[in-house]
C-alpha cells in the first residue's frame, strides 16, 4: 500500500497513526495539494489528502473511509463492535474532523491576499472550533481515554485535531480552556504511533 499525505494534514496523520497502531506496512508519498506540481488531483479527483494507494492501484479516499476500511483488515480493533460504543467513537471522531475543518478553513483563508480575507468568515469557523472543542472536552469529561478502556480511532482523531491546532495556532488557548483535554494530549504523546507522526512543514 501507499499513502499519499501531507505531513501537516490532521486528517493523514490520523490515517498515519491508525497504520501504526495496526502494525499495517506502507509507503508514504509526501505530496501537498496547495503545490502547483501536486499529482494527488490525479489519486484523488478532489483533490485532497489523504489519499490510500492499494496494491491492485484502487484508491480510497477521505479519511473516515479509510478508517473504515483500515479496521475491515483486522488486527488491533481501533473502531469497537459494540454498536453504541461505536457510535461514540466515530461522533468524537467527526467532531474532532469538523474542528480541523474548520482550523484548516481559518489557515487558507489568512493566506489570501489581505483585501480579499474575510474576518466574518473567519470568525464563523473559529466559532466552530469553539463549540467543537468544548464539546469534545464535554464527551471526554474524567475519562483517560475518549472511549472505553483503550486507544481507539477517537484518539488518534482527537490528538491528530489538537496537535493541528499546536501546529498552525501556536497562540489559541485550548489548553487553559480544556485541561482534560491538554492530559489526554500529554498522556498520548508517549505512543509511538503519536511521536513517529507528529506535522512538519
Amino acid at each position: 500500500m501507499k499513502l499519499i499525505a501531507s505531513l501537516t494534514s490532521p486528517f493523514a496523520r490520523k490515517v498515519r497513526i491508525l497504520l501504526a497502531e495496526k502494525g499495517l506496512p506502507y509507503e508514504l508519498v509526501v505530496d501537498v495539494p496547495w503545490n502547483a506540481e501536486t499529482q494527488v488531483p490525479d489519486f484523488n479527483p478532489l483533490g485532497k489528502v489523504p489519499v490510500l494507494v492499494l496494491d491492485n492501484g484502487e484508491t480510497v479516499y477521505d479519511s473516515r473511509v479509510i478508517a473504515a476500511w483500515l479496521e475491515s483488515l483486522g488486527g488491533r480493533p481501533l473502531i469497537p463492535a459494540d454498536a453504541h460504543e461505536r457510535l461514540r467513537v466515530l461522533r468524537m471522531e467527526a467532531l474532532a474532523d469538523g474542528v480541523s475543518d474548520a482550523a484548516a478553513a481559518i489557515f487558507v483563508e489568512r493566506r489570501r491576499p489581505p483585501a480579499q480575507i474575510s474576518e466574518d468568515w473567519i470568525n464563523r469557523q473559529q466559532q466552530k472550533v469553539d463549540r467543537g472543542l468544548a464539546a469534545l472536552s464535554a464527551l471526554l469529561a474524567e475519562q483517560s481515554w475518549c472511549v472505553g478502556g483503550d486507544f481507539s480511532l477517537a484518539d488518534a482523531a482527537v490528538l491528530s485535531c489538537l496537535g493541528y491546532l499546536d501546529f498552525r495556532f501556536p497562540d489559541l488557548d485550548w489548553r487553559e480552556r480544556h485541561p482534560n483535554l491538554t492530559a489526554l494530549s500529554a498522556r498520548l504523546a508517549e505512543r509511538d504511533s503519536i511521536r513517529l507522526t507528529l506535522p512538519v512543514a
